[in-house]
Parts: C-alpha cells; structure tokens; sequence
C-alpha cells in the first residue's frame, strides 16, 4: 500500500501519511517503535544502502536555539541504534507513537551502557538521564 511500510521488526503495517504521524519523514514503527536504517546523511534522504534493523536504544533531546521551544529542554527525539552497520540516528517521535512503549525504551535505557550514547552525546544531541523522568513525562503525557 502506498504511504505505508511493514516494520522489520513487529510485522505491523505503518502509515507514513503525516496526517496520522504528525512527521514529514516516519521510518519507525509507531508500535514498536525499532526502525529502518534507511537515511544516510539526513531525515528523509532515504539514501542509506544497509536498510538493516534499528533498535530504539534511548532517548535524547535535540538542542534547539528556536525562539519558542520548550522551557528546560528542546524536542524529545528517539534514538536508535543499526543492528547491522552500529550507525546511531535520531527520529522525532510522531503523533502516533505508542507513549508507554517510549517510557520502556527510556527506563531501559537507563540501564544500558554504550558507545552508541556518546555517539549521541558529540552531536548536538543531549541522551536523557535519569534525573529527567519529569521531563519525559510531561512531554508524553502532560503530566506536571
């Protein structure tokens, strides 16, 4: 069908149409939320020859120096990491993520250690760490 894929990982068929997700570029699945090594140098590029499996591994948020972003932060942004290739990307989350599935990838994220949240950490990119669970929070669910 076109405007939709299969996720590699859970089977499940995902609308790309951003009415539904809320981003121009969705290459993740809004269920499982694992991904498609599918850019190479920007969203949206689609010009990556691995097209392997990404694990959501964390969650990041993606320093903004925009006049209206969000007080003590910027845009809360998935990250994960190609099972194949080991290259890191960042995903905005879309309108039809599953939130409770992104609260798991960040409670398990704080478990983890790796090369892939330094990776992170060099671009203008900041991994959320456990102290920021109310952030998280109020991004996912409006929770003050």
């Amino acid at each position: 069908m076109p405007g939709s894929f299969q996720c590699l990982h859970c089977h499940y068929h995902v609308s790309t149409e951003p009415l539904y997700a809320g981003v121009q570029n969705r290459n993740h699945c809004p269920y499982c939320l694992w991904s498609r090594h599918v850019d190479w140098k920007e969203a949206g590029d689609r010009l990556a020859v691995c097209r392997a499996e990404m694990q959501p591994v964390g969650l990041a948020v993606k320093l903004t120096r925009k006049k209206y972003a969000l007080a003590g932060g910027g845009e809360l942004m998935l990250v994960h990491l190609c099972r194949e290739c080991g290259k890191v990307s960042i995903n905005r989350l879309a309108a039809d993520d599953d939130p409770e599935k992104v609260l798991e990838i960040f409670e398990r994220s704080l478990d983890q250690s790796g090369s892939h949240l330094l990776q992170v950490e060099l671009g203008e990119i900041a991994p959320l760490q456990r102290s920021e669970i109310k952030l998280v929070e109020v991004q996912l669910f409006g929770k003050q």
